[in-house]
């Protein structure tokens, strides 16, 4: 089979899905290795490094796309790149198939076949460590006087309380803030609705952080003695109502902070809207508001590292097996199955979209087989179900 490293090209992104580490694995498998030229260079790893893995450098993105049976990128597939989508070619990356409709509908009209790389990690993805942890450096860079922020130091001074923070979502990504900003001497409360995640948080660390069942009503208690908010919350994007409104950022002292990592769209926090590097804050009510998408890529090297590490087995799997065999011997790349030769095969998407859908197992014809099990990738179902 031939697979191929794509460069990213969404703006502020310099990830890439497989560093030379990764591509010298796969050629030993016996596949072949297309990189498009530059794919690496953001992350620190020049065409140099892939050709000497093995891999060809190929400096056109058209020839990527019709040369290669299986491409890899970080991000969505862009609005430029819909053209190149074809019939039995198969796509893996962070579709976000939900939220994006217009990106959807290019993939079914194509009838490629494209597995959604969020919904298919099995221990969280890196990205969302990267996330939460990077996001609560940014927060901490938009508290400070010159970003417009109110000018408190995290851990505070001989004299001078550090900062009271509210972490929203206590999962992979709030865990990796909540490790930065405990190490660095914040006052902590994380909020969830499970209560044994926010057991096992204060057990982790010693009781030394709060915790608080995450409701509306409980954020709007803190939020006057809160300095910053992190929302690590992935909200399920058929609900139209809020954990934060603009109304409750009023009861916050001008120049607080609120970083919303998840940035769902739509999402938990109503004056949230998506925001990049080059231009990464704004103020509603007197709140600093940090929403860049793509916080990983930032740390682009090591989340490139981290990423292409815990992303290597799917892709073997998927090449060296074929994916109907890849999905019966691994749940989680059968759950992120997003559309399959015209078929849409993601629950969310359909719920989300009104679009009619069919089980992975289903259209791949491996329902009789034992399968890897793997839990819902969300909450969200739907019986809108195509009838082969």
């Amino acid at each position: 089979m031939v697979f191929g490293v794509l460069k990213d090209i969404k703006k502020g992104e310099n990830r890439v899905i497989c560093t030379p580490v990764e591509v010298a694995s796969i050629v030993a498998a016996g596949h072949k290795v297309l990189v498009q030229a530059g794919a690496g260079a953001g992350s620190g790893f020049p065409d140099e490094k892939y050709a000497a893995a093995g891999a060809e450098i190929v400096a056109d993105a058209a020839e990527m796309w019709n040369r290669c049976d299986f491409l890899a990128k970080v991000k969505e597939i862009e609005p430029s790149e819909f053209g190149y989508l074809r019939e039995g070619q198969m796509i893996y990356c962070c579709v976000h198939p939900a939220g994006h409709p217009e990106e959807l509908q290019a993939i079914l009209d194509s009838k490629c076949i494209a597995i959604t790389a969020e919904d298919s990690h099995r221990f969280g993805s890196p990205n969302c460590e990267a996330a939460g942890k990077q996001g609560a450096l940014f927060g901490l860079e938009s508290m400070l006087t010159i970003n417009g922020g109110k000018g408190k130091f995290v851990g505070g001074f001989a004299g001078a309380p550090g900062m009271n923070v509210l972490i929203l979502g206590g999962g992979v990504v709030g865990q990796g803030a909540l490790s930065v900003l405990y190490a660095l001497g914040a006052n902590v409360t994380v909020m969830d609705i499970n209560v044994g995640v926010l057991r096992m948080l204060g057990d982790r660390y010693n009781q030394k952080i709060n915790t608080m069942f995450c409701t509306q009503e409980t954020i709007a208690s803190v939020l006057p003695q809160t300095d910053m908010v992190l929302n690590c919350v992935k909200w399920p994007k058929q609900r139209k109502d809020f954990l934060i409104t603009k109304e409750m950022l009023k009861t916050m002292e001008p120049g607080s902070v609120l970083v919303d990592i998840s940035n769902d769209d739509p999402g938990a926090i109503e004056s949230s809207h998506e925001t990049h590097h080059d231009d990464p804050r704004y103020v509603v009510n007197g709140v600093v508001h940090y929403c860049v998408s793509n916080i990983p890529g930032a740390v682009a090297h090591s989340t490139s590292v981290a990423l292409a590490a815990e992303t290597l087995p799917m892709l073997l799997n998927i090449l060296n097996n074929g994916l109907e065999e890849a999905c019966v011997r691994d749940g989680f790349i059968r759950r992120a199955l997003t559309a399959y030769r015209g078929y849409l095969t993601h629950e969310e998407s359909s719920a989300i979209q009104n679009r009619p859908w069919i089980r992975p197992e289903d259209v791949l014809g491996i329902a009789d087989r034992k399968l890897d099990p793997a839990p819902p990738a969300t909450t969200t179902r739907s019986e809108n179900y195509i009838k082969l």
